[in-house]
């Protein structure tokens, strides 16, 4: 960093050392000044008396001028100033008389106005001795990169701020100021700090889906942001809109198992699954019962995936469900072997051994295709692990055998759902698809439903963002690229509502690299970290982060800090005197700099409703206003399009009364 940038960071002056240094100064002026005056004014009167020989002797000679003695003027005003003195003489000395006036006030002026002049400029003087921290202007604003521009039209909205400019009318000095809305297309993420019923959906999210030209994930609440802007990005952005509501009978389709690859990836996308399942909190696979779990969710996955005796249109987690529960599609070969069994046994045990014969056919249908010797190596593998995970089960004794098999089956329980499990069945898109055409892809969840559907939620977006962060392609010079034409804009609205998704967190610091960009909402610091812990890494990753006026005083001392510190000057007043006395004895002031925070965390608990804060990382914070969309005639104009065409509807009611059957 070169020295003049760091002055842009901070200035620290030298010390002045004695300011009264200035007094001597200016008595030199005085002295100057007023013997310079002296000189004019006597060589002037002694130049219209003519040099008369009456004026005295001259003090020098230079050439054939004489030169006075600066105080002779003086004597010459007692001298000739007399009321019998001719009216020419009484003129030239009044001259005389009115330029010393003049000269005395000169001699006092400048002085004066040197002090004020230097001890002014010591008070301007910037000093940021305690910190540098301000407000952000029109010009640094630009220097963020977050105004409106031809590179990044089409961006996120992160608010509005009035920016001076020029009038164009008769007055070339005279300012106007316009308001414009900051927005960032780049591929950096960003964080929203915004409590319930802030202005969140009107101010960032509808915004954003109304101005963001790339493909979008939403994370869509109560449906709201697919009514008001999924019309304006198919009719006019040209889009292709998806509306993914698990409970709901007029949802688009998508299959978790159908992302499963079955190539050398199947083993590792089937235990990404498993683990999503089993964990549904993000908590980590702690207990043995979640262990064991995830090893029988991964074999009866592979059962389905690569199993002969089931249809495709079976290959999805209700079947995975069921075969669990009471065999499923093998339902009967699970019934007939558990008629061997003791009729006497209890009805726990009677399921648990019925489940175990379902285990004994997986195994044993491993081994056969395994020993056939006509399994491709994927095959081979496939079969290998659902055995081995049969296998395991099978060597467990009863009552531990209960209990995993409860394990699993408690993760599974929303694929009884018929809606959902017809939802899930099949797709109607898959996740590259997303990236490769412009794609507005909608995960609407309704306020009652939000608990039971986010595991499936949180294998969705995990799903997601892993598929698209597998791969980086290379150019010809080296410099890495996205493999997908498109960028897609991650917009998770409640994040930490949806538990610690271990990937998201883990991944924000590199799929920028992959094209994908974040844009995280959350109510405070305090949900964050409840989900994350206090180490989360997620607002370090976010290069911009938005804040309304919190709630908490966790966040509005985080919000404080971030804003930083400033060199503040005032007063200090000093009274001496009697307090009978009529008026003071002394009054003395003494001005002093301290530090004050930019932004108390009271004072920003009490922005305004329509004011937020925005912080760019490198850059001074910025103070501005929130965007309200319907205030808007542009925007309002894209919002009133509506809702888009559902795709999938129409069917579903097929799709829940297979599921029933």
């Amino acid at each position: 960093m070169t020295s003049s940038q760091r002055q842009q960071l901070y200035v620290i002056p030298h010390s002045h050392g004695d300011i009264t240094r200035f007094v001597w100064v200016a008595f030199l002026i005085f002295g100057l000044v007023t013997a310079l005056t002296f000189v004019l004014v006597t060589q002037y009167t002694a130049w219209q008396f003519r040099f008369h020989p009456t004026l005295g002797s001259p003090a020098a000679m230079l050439g054939q001028t004489r030169i006075y003695w600066p105080w002779d003027v003086l004597i010459w005003i007692f001298r000739y100033f007399r009321p019998d003195s001719s009216p020419d003489v009484l003129s030239v000395i009044k001259t005389a008389q009115l330029m010393l006036a003049s000269g005395a006030m000169t001699s006092i002026v400048f002085p004066v106005a040197y002090v004020f002049r230097r001890t002014r400029k010591l008070k301007d003087e910037r000093n940021d001795l305690h910190g540098s921290a301000h407000w952000a202007v029109a010009e640094e604003i630009e220097a963020a990169g977050i105004l409106p521009t031809p590179a990044n039209v089409g961006g996120v909205m992160l608010g509005a701020v009035d920016i001076p400019v020029k009038n164009s009318g008769f007055n070339p000095f005279s300012a106007k100021a316009k308001t414009v809305y900051l927005r960032h297309s780049g591929p950096e993420h960003i964080l929203v700090f915004a409590p319930t019923r802030s202005g969140k959906g009107v101010g960032i999210v509808v915004p954003t889906l109304l101005s963001w030209s790339e493909s979008v994930l939403v994370h869509d609440i109560k449906g709201e942001n697919w009514a008001l802007t999924s019309g304006f990005r198919e009719r006019v952005l040209k889009q292709r809109c998806l509306r993914f509501s698990p409970s709901e009978t007029d949802s688009a389709r998508f299959n978790p198992l159908s992302e499963i690859r079955l190539d050398d990836n199947l083993v590792k996308d089937v235990q990404n699954v498993s683990t999503m399942i089993v964990d549904p909190d993000g908590k980590g696979l702690q207990d043995h019962w979640a262990k064991t779990g995830f090893d029988l969710m991964t074999g009866v996955i592979i059962f389905v995936l690569v199993s002969d005796e089931l249809e495709d249109s079976q290959r999805n987690l209700s079947t995975v469900q069921a075969i669990l529960s009471d065999g499923g599609p093998v339902r009967e070969l699970a019934e007939r072997l558990a008629a061997d069994k003791d009729t006497d046994a209890d009805e726990k045990t009677k399921i648990a051994e019925g489940f175990r014969a379902v285990m004994e056919y997986i195994r044993d249908i491993g081994y056969e295709r395994i020993g056939a010797g006509h399994c491709t190596d994927v095959e081979l593998v496939a079969w290998k692990t659902a055995s081995q995970a049969a296998q395991s089960f099978l060597n467990k004794a009863s009552n531990e055998a209960s209990g995993v098999l409860s394990t699993a089956l408690s993760f599974l329980s929303l694929y009884r759902d018929p809606i959902v499990a017809a939802n899930t069945s099949a797709s109607d898109f898959t996740i590259e698809s997303l990236m490769q055409r412009r794609t507005s892809l909608y995960l609407v969840v309704p306020p009652s439903d939000k608990d039971r559907l986010k595991p499936l939620l949180r294998l969705v977006i995990n799903q997601v963002v892993r598929r698209l962060t597998e791969k980086m392609e290379f150019d010809e010079t080296g410099a890495s690229r996205s493999r997908f034409p498109h960028k897609m804009l991650l917009l998770i609205d409640e994040f930490p509502a949806l538990g610690k998704l271990e990937i998201f967190e883990e991944a924000l610091a590199f799929i920028a690299g992959y094209g994908l960009k974040a844009l995280l909402i959350t109510q405070d610091l305090s949900q964050l970290t409840k989900a994350y812990s206090r180490d989360e890494s997620i607002l370090s990753n976010c290069h911009i982060r938005i804040a309304f006026a919190p709630n908490k005083i966790e966040t509005a001392e985080l919000l404080s800090k971030m804003s930083g510190a400033s060199t503040v000057a005032h007063t200090q007043r000093n009274f001496s005197g009697s307090r009978l006395s009529v008026v003071l004895n002394n009054v003395s002031t003494n001005e002093q700099l301290s530090q004050r925070p930019l932004l108390t965390p009271d004072e920003t608990m009490r922005l305004p409703p329509a004011d937020e804060l925005v912080f760019v990382a490198g850059h001074a914070p910025i103070y501005c206003q929130k965007i309200i969309y319907y205030t808007d005639p542009a925007l309002v104009k894209r919002q009133m399009l509506g809702a888009a065409k559902l795709i999938g509807n129409g069917m579903i009611d097929a799709r829940v009364k297979s599921t029933r059957s």
